[in-house]
């Protein structure tokens, strides 16, 4: 926060941390009453000492936001003092006074949008919907929300430019693919990770296309967009860092939170929805429907929000910083994922343990207990990987995951003599896959020359010669010898050509 003074008024800004708003305040005279001054902000009660060596320092005694409404009560005992970022800070006292009686009450409804902007969920989607697999093990409703409507928008939380323009055939198309991935998971979750007997919750996946294209513009604005304040939405995080940029923000855009808002409405009237459940950069996004609902219906509901999912480097995982993790195995296949958790460093995998996985905490100390005694082995993230990739692609996604890195990394034969050309396309993505007859007499230089692996000619057979290619893990340099089921030619009818580290070529004999 920036401090100015004029004439004897020292001016500020306060930011609370729940609902990202922020509101101006002044602080008059240099030698108040009693050594203090006390500023009073609607309803937040904040005490400056002039006198204090850190000019800069407050200190609230208790404080309510007059923005999102939630109380900080804070004890003189205990007062919390703010020197860096002068903040209400809501978030964990809000968190820990959430009504337990509401939730012990009987099952609730929970809510989790995804926008398909994209044609399958990526893993920073995988923990919103752990999250509602979380509510529904403990017996609760959970709806996963595809914004049919609202990708044609773009959500600007996050975001330093505008999302490019979907055409309607994507989003139909990204829809689908979004589905297929939520159902999946539910199902695999259902069928390997719930106990026998438990009383699950319901799961509805919806498109809130549905309830838009019956809405005309002008009853939107007038029927929805009266109960929110510019001021308020101006002052959202998403909205002011985007104002500030050389890209500014369309008005496409900021509506995006009118219409998050409506959805949150709309399925708390139809389905008794009373919990959102979306990531940090959400918050903006989910204060705005806990306000339009209130002023409404005069109804409390809430927002729960989950941690952005970072790389070592500590980017945000997603598709506008290209590092997205797909959860459909067409973008990202089983082995690819189940690397990319394997390869997770020390320093996080405890933590990724207790955020991807439904392991007991006890058992989570167990893993990370071996961990500590052989790290070399890497017991965690082999632990972690497995999980993952069985809860996104099932029992037999899991068992190709293995087959690859064995078949890869460990070079075994009979790991590679099971694996189905699919899995051998998704392992090596860039390798050409060619489907042939196989020739009487057919050679190994044959062979290579028929994958087009080496040219043609003298450098050709010198690649094979001096060692450089490579059949089915073993070094082949002898160009004349005639391809032998079981050595060249696997149990599966494929060929597996290697030249050099990295260039794979794919062949599959028909007439075997």
């Amino acid at each position: 926060m920036e401090l100015g003074s004029t004439e004897g008024t020292t001016r500020g800004v306060f930011t609370c941390e729940l609902c990202e708003l922020s509101t101006p305040f002044s602080y008059y005279g240099q030698k108040p009453p009693n050594t203090r001054a006390i500023v009073l902000l609607e309803e937040c009660f904040v005490v400056k000492d002039p006198f204090s060596p850190e000019k800069e320092k407050f200190l609230i005694l208790g404080s309510t936001c007059s923005l999102c409404h939630k109380t900080v009560c804070v004890g003189a005992e205990c007062s919390l003092f703010y020197t860096k970022r002068f903040c209400l800070r809501c978030v964990r006292e809000y968190l820990e006074q959430f009504p337990q009686q509401l939730l012990q009450s009987g099952p609730q409804t929970v809510y989790c949008g995804f926008d398909p902007t994209a044609d399958s969920l990526h893993i920073g989607n995988l923990l919103a919907i752990i999250g509602l697999l979380h509510f529904r093990n403990a017996g609760h409703n959970v709806i996963a929300l595809i914004g049919g409507a609202t990708a044609k928008i773009g959500d600007p939380s996050g975001k330093t430019v505008e999302r490019e323009k979907l055409s309607s055939g994507t989003v139909e198309d990204n829809t689908r693919g979004i589905r297929d991935d939520i159902q999946r998971i539910f199902a695999n979750h259902e069928l390997y990770y719930s106990s026998c007997g438990q009383a699950l919750g319901t799961v509805i996946v919806l498109d809130n296309a549905s309830w838009y294209r019956g809405l005309n513009v002008v009853t939107f604005l007038s029927e929805i967009g009266r109960h929110f304040r510019m001021s308020t939405l101006l002052s959202r995080h998403s909205v002011h860092s985007r104002l500030k940029s050389a890209e500014g923000m369309s008005m496409t855009e900021f509506s995006y939170q009118l219409f998050q808002a409506y959805d949150f409405y709309h399925l708390n009237q139809r389905h008794d929805c009373r919990i959102q459940l979306g990531g940090t950069d959400q918050l903006g996004n989910l204060m705005s429907g806990h306000e339009f609902i209130h002023k409404v219906t005069g109804q409390e509901v809430f927002g729960l929000t989950i941690p952005l999912v970072a790389s070592s480097t500590g980017d945000k995982l997603g598709k506008t910083a290209g590092n997205a993790v797909w959860l459909n195995r067409d973008k990202t296949s089983p082995f690819e994922l189940y690397q990319y958790f394997l390869r997770q460093q020390d320093s996080t995998v405890e933590r990724y343990l207790k955020l991807f996985t439904f392991l007991p905490l006890a058992e989570v100390e167990q893993v990370m207990e071996l961990q500590r005694q052989d790290a070399g082995k890497r017991p965690a993230q082999k632990r972690l990987a497995a999980e993952v990739t069985k809860l996104v692609h099932g029992k037999d996604g899991l068992e190709s995951a293995k087959r690859c890195t064995s078949a890869l990394f460990h070079g075994s034969l009979q790991a590679l003599q099971m694996m189905r050309d699919t899995e051998l396309q998704e392992l090596f993505r860039e390798a050409p896959f060619r489907e042939l007859l196989l020739e009487p007499g057919t050679t190994v230089l044959d062979a290579c020359r028929l994958a087009q692996a080496i040219p043609d000619g003298a450098r050709g057979y010198h690649m094979v010669t001096d060692g450089g290619v490579w059949i089915n893990h073993s070094r082949a340099n002898t160009p004349e010898q005639v391809l032998v089921p079981g050595q060249h030619i696997l149990s599966n009818s494929l060929t597996l050509i290697r030249v050099g580290k990295k260039n794979f070529y794919i062949l599959k004999w028909l007439n075997l």
